[in-house]
């Protein structure tokens, strides 16, 4: 198999297909495939690879690939390398591996060998599906109480099972299970289960399947070898909830929920059995059980009284349940697909403890509070506040008591936790983000579990209990809760104990991190983390707590970069882009804007939004940079010309954008939406043009690169404003109208030279002459310096309220600032801005107590209380954003625009003036494989290490008073073999690094 002899210390491994491992259900015709070479030698790259596919693992080993090998390719490429074989057949597993040769001519090949497997390969919901039809339980009435419980148990034909595959798919979401088992998949080291699957999708568009690999549960020896029973619980999800008003499948007195599943056996004899749903009289259903109601916003209610053991399973009688009848899909043109994307899962690893469990058993001094409200009567003999044994404590709680647990985290998921008493019991759970103090916008007593910011969600999870002597656990699954606190009331005597925070998340594996040596920066970069945990669920959410949790487009576009160096998302934002394509054509403006949210229609409307219609240009750019895989342009191009299209035919020779109706959203400073609209107008064009560039459209790059040019010129002519006298340059953000709608009602006005308009400005280089450059970077250090000598001569600005080196961007300046002062030559005020706890600041929440990113600069302050509640929560990832900038500037692992994916990218560490940070250690698993970016100053001295992934190479920056001082164990860098100096400019000595492990020291000016 190998056509020469295999590098001692060289593997190749991380083999994916579609950006994943081992995957089931691939529909791509044409799937992409990926690995990672990695040495311990210096400078390994790839020259060549060849790729084999073929039907069994066997035909690998004997290097006798029987569906396709490309022979030996003459190519360093290891990204996105299509399938170009024979067309694949459905549900078939094939097996496949990858030799590489480096550039000395010697080979390695992958092991082990991976695999993929194809889905139904088609779209229609038809095709593959062997009749299988959308069922639902017989006269069920939409919303009437109890979840429909659908089961088969049928005979099976051969003797001896191979294998066995599920294909399932709900309007609603669904718990599969097979021979009383539920449906798990494989997760780390073991298996999990995952969450409301199939997802959130257009559902008049599109609805997802998923595939999975029951086998195991075919074949236990514990279960009866000829029979087979499948069985599934559905529940709303987002298809039958107030989520989704306003989307044309949303019906006011409900939808009825349907199951469409295949389950396809084949034996070891070669015959084959498929079972499906279908409106038969095997089919039986029931909404007796114990899913007594669920709802996204409101929570669930679970009866364990109406249990009904065995159900799942075989030898269950179920003669008087319900029959099952047809649900036609209401829009029989919706595709039925394979889901490309991650899973949402219950990831067992992240699950919180209580850190502290508060009984409390009434309310006193509320005349004496500050707002009337009191404050709650604590019981000491039952209050925990020992982290250590909070974990494992056992609460009995009587009728009037409340119970306040404390996970120490924010988070998303759902409460688990064992009860016992009486049946009949209720234990009402109440999920919060904080507790309550005694500032005016409290909704409770001091203490209590404030749930104001919820607005109409309910978000109650409600367990009767059956009596069970032994205690009974649960946690729901029809539904899921923002939340770090826990307010727990029973109707009888319970006693609790164990309750645990289940995490629930699509962000399944991290892959880059960042970690300093000061404790508030590090909380910062973790509450970033779990921001991004809690809103990356099925699609990345706005928030997880209250009547919202929808898919904002401009929350997703700014943090998209962060997202993924964090965590691996190139398959969660693809699908996403894929969701925001069928929006853009369903209810964006003229069919042709990408509109507010993705998917559904809450609280959306065809009005012009810039900044978040532009996710739909911004994130298939960002994906690509982030991985070098051109697949997402070709998919999104129609779309993303579309919209771009869309603005030029509207504003035609003015170059002006359509309008941005949320503006610089929640900028304390305001700058005119117009302005907004017109710099993304331009920075689309511009990221088209890259996109054109990339995937060989030279016209349409052309078309672009002018249209960039007319939109700078029209910007410069309109907003930048010259004094004849001085040479005075004044950017004109007052220029239009402030955003028509602003949370809280606050009055706004807008200003000029704005924090933002000053950043974008930059950011484009919408400017003419250095000496504008020069005039408008002082112009941004001193609104940021924010000195009294400033707020003297800006006495009507919104600066005069705030503290020197504090922000006074929204959302749409928030992951441009920091860069941006970076890249002009100004990192001190960056990590002034970082250091900052002053509001507004990152790390003003940091002090304030927070675990994630909250959505206002001032959501929660000791001094003052609860923000504006109307819009207010406490989760929202948006201003995590910043951890862009900490990965590329603080550690210094930035990406090459001109080579995608890290091929090449910049090892640029930029030191803390301020002092403050000594240390800084980052990471990121490249499509190539680990960055490593990690230094030390101290005393004059920098120690720097660092990790150059085989077959790509890098660019190092690193300060120092002269490059003769930058060595690598004593031993001058510029000397060492394979390694380029480039230069020395500003304190900074540059290197061509080959890949490998580098620990250099450099002496500091």
């Amino acid at each position: 198999m190998n056509d020469g002899v295999a590098v001692s210390g060289t593997t190749v491994s991380g083999l994916t297909v579609e950006h994943r491992t081992d995957p089931l259900g691939v529909d791509a015709a044409h799937p992409r495939f990926g690995w990672r070479m990695a040495s311990v030698a210096r400078g390994r790259r790839q020259t060549a690879y060849r790729l084999q596919v073929a039907s069994s693992p066997r035909h690998l080993t004997d290097d006798r690939a029987d569906v396709w090998d490309t022979g030996r390719v003459d190519s360093a490429d290891s990204v996105a390398v299509r399938y170009a074989g024979p067309a694949l057949h459905a549900s078939t597993r094939y097996h496949w591996t990858v030799t590489v040769w480096d550039e000395r001519g010697a080979a390695v090949s992958a092991t082990p060998t991976a695999y993929f497997e194809t889905g139904l390969l088609s779209t229609d919901g038809v095709t593959g599906w062997a009749g299988a039809r959308w069922i639902g339980m017989a006269g069920k009435r939409p919303n009437s109480a109890g979840a429909p419980l659908l089961r088969r148990q049928t005979a099976l034909t051969g003797e001896r099972v191979s294998e066995a595959r599920l294909y399932v798919s709900a309007l609603g979401v669904y718990e599969a299970y097979v021979n009383g088992e539920r449906v798990a998949v494989p997760h780390g080291d073991g298996t999990t289960h995952e969450f409301l699957t199939p997802g959130w999708t257009n559902y008049e568009s599109t609805v997802d399947y998923f595939t999975y690999d029951v086998t195991d549960l075919l074949t236990d020896p514990s279960q009866d070898p000829s029979q087979v029973t499948l069985a599934a619980v559905l529940g709303n999800g987002w298809y039958n909830s107030r989520i989704s008003e306003n989307s044309p499948y949303y019906a006011v007195d409900g939808n009825p929920l349907a199951l469409k599943a295949k389950l396809l056996v084949r034996y070891t004899d070669g015959s084959t059995q498929t079972i499906v749903t279908a409106p038969d009289e095997n089919w039986r259903a029931t909404d007796t059980g114990p899913h007594r109601a669920d709802d996204i916003y409101d929570g669930q209610t679970y009866d364990a009284r109406q249990e009904l053991p065995g159900w799942t399973a075989n030898g269950f009688d179920a003669t008087g349940w319900a029959a099952v009848e047809e649900h036609n899909h209401p829009f029989p043109e919706a595709r039925l697909v394979a889901h490309s994307g991650e899973s949402a899962r219950l990831v067992p690893s992240w699950d919180r403890e209580p850190c502290s469990v508060t009984v409390y058993t009434g309310v006193t001094d509320e005349e004496g509070s500050a707002n009337g409200r009191g404050r709650i009567v604590v019981d000491p003999a039952r209050t925990v506040t020992d982290p250590g044994l909070a974990a494992t404590a056992s609460v009995t709680l009587h009728p009037g008591d409340t119970a306040v647990i404390d996970l120490g985290q924010n988070l998303v998921g759902v409460p688990r936790y064992t009860v016992r008493g009486p049946a009949g019991a209720q234990v009402v759970c109440e999920t919060g983000e904080m507790l309550n103090d005694d500032s005016a916008g409290a909704d409770g007593p001091a203490g209590s579990v404030y749930r104001a910011n919820l607005r109409t969600a309910r978000a109650t999870s409600t367990y009767i209990l059956k009596g069970d002597p032994a205690g009974e656990t649960h946690q729901d699954s029809l539904t899921f809760y923002g939340f770090r606190h826990v307010s727990v009331t029973t109707t009888e005597t319970v006693t609790l104990t164990g309750l645990t925070g289940r995490v629930a998340t699509s962000a399944l594996r991290d892959i880059g991190n960042v970690t300093t040596d000061d404790t508030d920066v590090n909380q910062l970069i973790s509450n970033v983390r779990w921001g991004q945990r809690g809103n990356y669920l099925w699609i990345p959410t706005d928030c997880p707590q209250r009547d919202e949790r929808l898919g904002w487009t401009g929350d997703t576009q700014l943090f998209a970069n962060t997202g993924l160096y964090n965590a691996d998302s190139v398959t969660f934002l693809s699908h996403f882009q894929d969701t925001l394509t069928d929006s853009q054509r369903l209810y964006g403006a003229d069919g042709a804007q990408f509109p507010w949210v993705a998917p559904g229609h809450r609280f959306s409307q065809p009005l012009p939004a810039s900044g978040w219609a532009d996710c739909g240009v911004v994130v298939p750019w960002t994906v690509w940079q982030m991985t070098g895989d051109t697949t997402i342009i070709d998919r999104s191009w129609a779309a993303m010309t579309k919209y771009v299209d869309w603005i030029r035919d509207r504003t035609g020779d003015t170059c002006a954008g359509r309008g941005a109706v949320f503006g610089d959203w929640l900028a304390f400073q305001i700058t005119s939406t117009q302005l907004i609209s017109d710099v993304y107008y331009g920075y689309s064009a511009r990221l088209m043009a890259d996109m054109a560039h990339a995937t060989g459209r030279t016209a349409e790059a052309a078309a672009h690169e002018e249209l960039f040019t007319r939109i700078k010129r029209a910007f410069i002519t309109k907003y930048l404003a010259t004094d004849p006298g001085s040479g005075r340059v004044t950017v004109r953000s007052s220029l239009g109208d402030p955003p028509p709608y602003t949370p809280g009602n606050s009055a706004g006005k807008t200003e000029d030279d704005t924090q933002t308009a000053l950043l974008w400005i930059l950011k484009l280089g919408f400017y003419d002459t250095e000496d504008q450059r020069r005039q408008l970077v002082t112009l941004l250090a001193d609104n940021i310096g924010n000195s009294e000598a400033y707020k003297a001569a800006h006495p009507d600005s919104t600066r005069v309220q705030y503290a020197e080196n504090t922000l006074s961007v929204g959302f749409l300046g928030v992951n441009v600032i920091a860069p941006v002062l970076t890249g002009e030559g100004r990192v001190d005020l960056a990590y002034r801005l970082l250091h900052q706890n002053a509001m507004p600041s990152w790390l003003y929440s940091v002090a304030n107590g927070a675990t994630t990113v909250w959505e206002r600069w001032n959501s929660y302050s000791k001094e003052d209380g609860f923000g504006p509640v109307d819009m207010n929560s406490f989760n929202h990832y948006s201003y995590g954003a910043i951890m862009e900038w900490m990965y590329e500037s603080m550690a210094g692992i930035a990406k090459d625009p001109a080579h995608p994916g890290f091929r090449h990218f910049f090892l640029r560490p930029h030191l803390d003036p301020t002092g403050r940070i000594t240390r800084v250690t980052g990471s990121h698993l490249s499509p190539y494989g680990e960055i490593v970016s990690e230094w030390t100053a101290r005393e004059g001295e920098l120690t720097y290490r660092a990790t150059v992934p085989a077959n790509s190479t890098a660019t190092l920056r690193i300060p120092a008073a002269d490059p003769s001082t930058v060595r690598e164990h004593g031993t001058p860098l510029s000397e060492a073999e394979g390694v380029q100096f480039l230069g020395f400019a500003d304190g900074t000595a540059s290197f061509e690094l080959p890949s490998g492990s580098y620990e250099l020291t450099s002496v500091l000016g």
